[in-house]
């Protein structure tokens, strides 16, 4: 294994394991129960809502941080038939075209082909079957993404079809369905390391909706806050572009600006430990210029749970985003350095386990 790994070998032991139990959108409920098995063994406060787990440590306050846990599969809506899942559990026009998530899977639809799937129960996780993708296409008409499967036929609609997953390591790179599990992870390890601070696991980021049900325990406690940390994956589309950093930060989304001083302290301690850094709202900025000046179309600057929460809220909740910049976003090859992987953990480390 790589050598920067040799003090995070418990981080690869959850993450392997963690990778291998599906979560697909809309079908999540299998993984909180996962979850919160691990976090009960440690002692940690955990609590079940509609669309949330919440765990809290011996010291709540002391931090915040976010991650959504569904992935990407696909969902059996007819007899053979399969769309994407989280086209299915969304308001499409939430889907405009215009976003680099969008574009990025329309250009990688042949990677589906030959992917093994798995299908299983959406409340106890039980095992359906295994099948493997043949083709996958756009469907103008439905405005989808539709898969046919060899292999579950027999299946009945509203059965949940995850990829079947593993972690690989080449070459000082780390594969599989990173987006978002290895931010699960990464939490689960604080945990494990000391953290006490509160959680949170949010259900369907993928189809809009995560920010809703993290509001909504805002609400019904009627807590504000500006330190709120959501960690997630960032999408380059080469790998010289997310080498150029080893973590992602964001001033702003296309919904709000980021208004933490979570951002800036952050940024310092990057400086301080060496691990460089980028904002991801200020690359696309720059694209998008190189976009008009030849007559295109820009980006959207994306729109983050954390975007989403503090416009809805009205700023009452707050904090920032950091994210690993990944290649092969979307499918279950998504690629991060494993040198980027150890800097932000030993980054979040030194912000929140004393």
């Amino acid at each position: 294994m790589h050598r920067v790994f040799t003090p995070y070998k418990g981080f690869l032991d959850i993450l392997k394991y963690l990778v291998r139990k599906p979560s697909v959108v809309g079908a999540e409920h299998p993984f909180f129960l996962c979850l919160k098995r691990e976090l009960d063994e440690l002692g940690i406060k955990t609590t079940l809502y509609e669309g949330l787990l919440v765990a809290q440590g011996s010291d709540p306050q002391c931090g915040m941080l976010s991650a959504h846990i569904d992935r990407h599969g696909l969902i059996c809506t007819g007899p053979n038939e399969f769309q994407y899942a989280a086209f299915m559990t969304q308001n499409r026009a939430d889907l405009t075209g215009d976003s680099v998530s969008e574009q990025t899977y329309t250009a990688i639809l042949e990677r589906f082909v030959n992917q093994s799937v798995q299908a299983y129960e959406p409340w106890s996780g039980s095992y359906m079957g295994l099948g493997t993708i043949e083709k996958a296409y756009i469907c103008e008409r439905r405005n989808n993404l539709i898969f046919e499967v060899k292999g579950l036929e027999y299946l009945l609609p509203g059965t949940p079809v995850a990829y079947v997953d593993g972690l690989s390591y080449k070459q000082g790179l780390m594969s599989s369905q990173m987006d978002n599990v290895i931010s699960a992870a990464m939490i689960l390890y604080l945990y494990r390391a000391g953290y006490q601070g509160t959680a949170f696991f949010t259900a369907q980021e993928e189809s809009g909706k995560s920010w809703r049900f993290l509001l909504e325990w805002f609400r019904r406690f009627d807590i504000s806050t500006d330190r709120l940390l959501v960690l997630d994956t960032s999408p380059y589309p080469t790998r010289e572009d997310a080498d150029r950093q080893d973590v992602v930060l964001r001033t702003r989304d296309a919904n709000a600006v980021f208004a933490s001083p979570l951002t800036k302290e952050i940024e310092e301690r990057c400086k301080q430990m060496e691990i460089a850094y980028s904002y991801k709202d200020r690359y696309l900025e720059e694209q998008n210029s190189k976009l008009l000046a030849e007559g295109g179309g820009p980006y959207s600057l994306g729109s983050t749970e954390m975007g989403r929460i503090a416009f809805s809220s009205g700023g009452k909740i707050q904090g920032t985003t950091l994210q690993l910049p990944t290649t092969g976003y979307h499918t279950p090859k998504e690629t991060v350095r494993a040198d980027s992987v150890a800097k932000m953990l030993k980054l979040l480390e030194s912000m929140y386990v004393k």
